[in-house]
């Protein structure tokens, strides 16, 4: 009682404060709409551009039509790579990213024209330790209340097919890779919908059965949780297996050489043929990022950004867009793609494949100002990473400087440039994020940034969603 009566009379101490911000300085009055409506009145083509943008696209409208034609699609250097790929409807395009990075090594390897990782195979995995993760942490957290903060977001974010970096060379160093002919796509593959929010329900409930048991009997020893979660595991699986077909554990090879010759490639284990495929060791990988909402030439760690309990959180070293320039200038003239993530809905004219800096002006045909600095968007959450793809090309003027970039996309070959994007090199340092270069391309006092203890930010952050 003295509890309730406390509160009550907390509340009562704040209600002056409520009504405070309840006066009319706050609201809209006839005075604002009046002036508004002056305003608008007053604008000298009103009618027409009234007419005119209520029965078109916005986007159709303010495209910048002095850009027209000046950005094409040929590249001094580029990474000797082909195929497209197509995610289709599904957020896997950090899988499909990874996997085109090292696409190009395996079709030189074999002698062939095409090739194509499984996509679904690493999915299958992924999709499996990220429910054990969740798991985990359930259990962890299992004493805390349901509004802590982190309780609170691992229910909220139970699963999801996003990733990036770390997700995709953990699963692929864990589990290996398989041919897409091995292990091929399915509709659940193809379009994750239905098999996410499947998932997500399922854990949600066995998220509450483990804090049950522990609310129950506080007492209850960590091996008894765990092989609880053992059993949901099995049913996790089991959902996974219908939806996506279950993984090979070994599978017999061939195929076509460039002579059209059949091939018996033999037998493999899924960590075999990766072996024999790629044989890159992943962690001579670094991801770095561009953020200058953030101190450049430090180590930043992503709390529970991973994909696996025994896997690594999300590393990166912040640097400025010209230092990411070169390492990605250096490895695409050696040969090498990149893993790179972008806003990539921003000035984007998928039609054409051009991402462009001014590509589209809103703001003049609504004579209003969108005149943000790449950290003022980040600040605002109007800008963060949002898709990976691979970074091939580089097109430099006769100076060595950048001036356009390729990318590699997976939204199919019907998509942009033949499933090709080009970037300017405006737009690369205004929408480029994440960059994941090889420790052979990168300065010795940029690695020794590595040994640094790293800075810890929360799961939360939107800066940290997950690439679709």
């Amino acid at each position: 009682m003295k509890k309730i009566f406390s509160g009550l009379l907390a509340l009562l101490m704040l209600f002056p404060l409520f009504m405070n911000g309840q006066t009319k300085d706050g609201t809209i009055t006839d005075d604002i709409i009046k002036e508004a409506r002056k305003q608008f009145a007053n604008e000298p083509k009103a009618s027409a551009l009234m007419n005119a943008i209520s029965n078109n696209k916005i986007k159709d409208l303010v495209f910048n039509r002095s850009l027209a034609g000046k950005v094409d699609h040929y590249f001094s250097y580029r990474v000797k790579s082909k195929g497209i790929t197509n995610q289709k409807s599904s957020g896997r395009c950090w899988l499909f990213s990874g996997l085109n990075v090292f696409r190009p090594t395996a079709i030189a390897k074999l002698g062939i024209s095409e090739f194509e990782f499984s996509q679904n195979y690493n999915f299958f995995w992924d999709q499996f330790e990220k429910s054990n993760l969740f798991l985990e942490g359930i259990i962890a957290t299992s004493n805390k209340p349901l509004d802590d903060r982190t309780v609170e977001w691992l229910l909220k974010n139970p699963i999801g097919d996003g990733g990036q970096w770390t997700t995709f060379a953990d699963v692929v160093t864990k589990y290996g890779l398989v041919p897409a002919s091995v292990m091929p796509e399915t509709k659940h593959a193809e379009n994750t919908g239905e098999l996410t929010s499947l998932l997500s329900s399922a854990l949600r409930t066995d998220a509450m059965a483990l804090r049950a048991k522990v609310k129950l009997n506080q007492a209850i020893p960590l091996a008894d949780l765990r092989a609880e979660k053992g059993k949901m595991l099995s049913d996790i699986y089991r959902i996974l297996s219908y939806c996506l077909g279950e993984p090979p554990t070994t599978f017999n090879w061939r195929y076509k050489d460039s002579s059209d010759k059949i091939v018996d490639a033999g037998t493999f284990t899924p960590k075999s043929f990766y072996e024999k495929m790629v044989g890159i060791n992943l962690k001579d990988y670094v991801m770095f990022m561009n953020d200058p909402s953030r101190d450049y030439y430090k180590l930043y760690e992503v709390q529970y950004d991973r994909n696996m309990s025994d896997g690594n959180n999300w590393h990166y070293i912040n640097l400025p867009a010209n230092d990411l320039k070169e390492l990605a200038k250096k490895s695409i003239m050696d040969n090498e793609a990149l893993y790179f993530s972008c806003d990539v809905g921003k000035q984007l004219n998928s039609v054409t494949g051009i991402l462009n800096v001014g590509q589209y002006q809103p703001d003049q045909l609504f004579s209003i100002k969108l005149n943000m600095d790449k950290k003022q968007r980040i600040q605002t959450n109007e800008s963060s990473s949002s898709h990976g793809m691979a970074l091939i090309g580089v097109d430099t003027d006769k100076d060595g400087k950048p001036v356009n970039w390729l990318l590699e996309n997976s939204w199919g070959a019907e998509s942009g440039h033949n499933g090709y994007l080009t970037m300017t090199d405006k737009w690369f340092e205004e929408y480029m994020f994440r960059l994941v270069v090889n420790k052979k391309y990168i300065p010795a006092e940029v690695l020794k940034i590595l040994d640094k203890e790293a800075i810890l930010l929360p799961p939360w952050d939107p800066m940290f969603s997950p690439e679709q």
